[in-house]
């Protein structure tokens, strides 16, 4: 069975088809949303992020909003193997009471984190001179600022039918912020011109950026004025940046994106809009890894983890699924590093406009 499917866009497969495929290829490296879908990822982090790149010398950016950016957490630290395995052995081991509230999922989110982080992980990420990290964060505008639900859900029905319009109309309800490592000099394009803004990580505001790019609306509190951003009320990165649909520079390598899925969603909100797709120029520098559909059907259930086994699943049922799934991801990074030891990966590249 062949458990792992690579693609490339037309820049990037041209130039492995040139100098073949080294971790040096890559300057970039992109972390989507999407809560436990992410296990279906962990063995390709585990190999990634403790062996592909371990010789780097130069900076490497890594781009994740929400589960993207709590991988992305345990990347820049000081032993990334042992802070992903945390995160993933926490997080599938995280139970709720039968109608929890959203201060409650939020107490279980920032002790996750609390976890995850450490004593010292805050102070690696932000000293790690060659793993840059950029935690995608949305500011919430007008209506979307508030905790309460029912103006929260008044603020997403509106935001909803904006980007069902023009998804640059997005930016009237919420602005992209990135919390970037100090000395980072990341330039990110939107085709839809959506501007970013940057704010620089620190000690103190790192788990306050981390916390809020995964702060689901309506079901994590968000998290009000982050310590040296502008005041006001952030949330979830996925809102505008689910699976991404965005080009980096100024550093003229490659992306490399592990993804649980073959076709990326640019935001949020696209996720129903069937003829939403990235541009294509957003991925033809980028090689996605993903789990191949002979492999997503042999998992239990046939399916990868996703929120909705919170309440569709017992807890010692749901448990045993999330940590069976990771187990067998560790099938993925196998795969990949055996192409790779091997050099046959070229063999196994499907270009991305295939996925269409």
């Amino acid at each position: 069975m062949q458990v792992l499917d690579i693609y490339a866009g037309k820049n990037a497969l041209a130039r492995i088809k040139q100098e073949g495929f080294s971790a040096d290829l890559f300057d970039y490296m992109l972390g989507a949303s999407g809560g436990p879908k992410w296990f279906v990822l962990a063995g390709l982090d585990r190999y990634i992020f403790s062996e592909f790149f371990a010789e780097r010398t130069r900076p490497l950016n890594i781009i994740g909003s929400s589960a993207g950016a709590f991988r992305f957490a345990c990347f820049a630290q000081n032993d990334p193997l042992s802070a992903i395995n945390r995160l993933a052995d926490r997080y599938a081991r995280t139970v709720y009471s039968d109608k929890p509230s959203a201060k409650e999922i939020t107490l279980k989110g920032k002790a996750l984190l609390h976890y995850v982080l450490g004593e010292n992980g805050c102070q690696e990420i932000i000293d790690n001179p060659i793993i840059k990290v950029h935690f995608i964060v949305a500011k919430c505008k007008g209506i979307t600022q508030f905790e309460a639900k029912s103006l929260q859900m008044t603020g997403l029905l509106a935001s909803a039918s904006a980007n069902m319009l023009k998804r640059k109309w997005l930016e009237k309800f919420y602005q992209r912020y990135l919390f970037s490592s100090p000395n980072s000099d990341l330039k990110v394009n939107d085709p839809n011109c959506m501007p970013s803004y940057s704010v620089q990580l620190t000690a103190k505001n790192l788990p306050q950026a981390l916390m809020a790019s995964g702060s689901i609306p309506i079901v994590i509190e968000g998290v009000k004025n982050i310590d040296g951003a502008p005041p006001g009320m952030y949330r979830d990165g996925g809102i505008i940046d689910y699976h991404f649909d965005l080009t980096f520079g100024p550093q003229k390598g490659l992306v490399l994106y592990p993804h649980f899925y073959s076709k990326p969603i640019p935001g949020w909100f696209d996720k129903s809009l069937k003829r939403r797709l990235p541009h294509a120029s957003s991925y033809d520098n980028v090689v996605m890894l993903v789990p191949s559909d002979e492999f997503v059907a042999s998992l239990p259930y046939g399916k990868i983890p996703d929120r909705k086994d919170f309440e569709s699943m017992p807890a010692e049922q749901r448990i045993k699924y999330w940590q069976t799934v990771l187990s067998h991801s560790d099938k993925l990074g196998q795969a990949f590093k055996h192409m790779y030891d091997n050099q046959n990966i070229i063999e196994n590249i499907k270009p991305i406009n295939s996925m269409a």
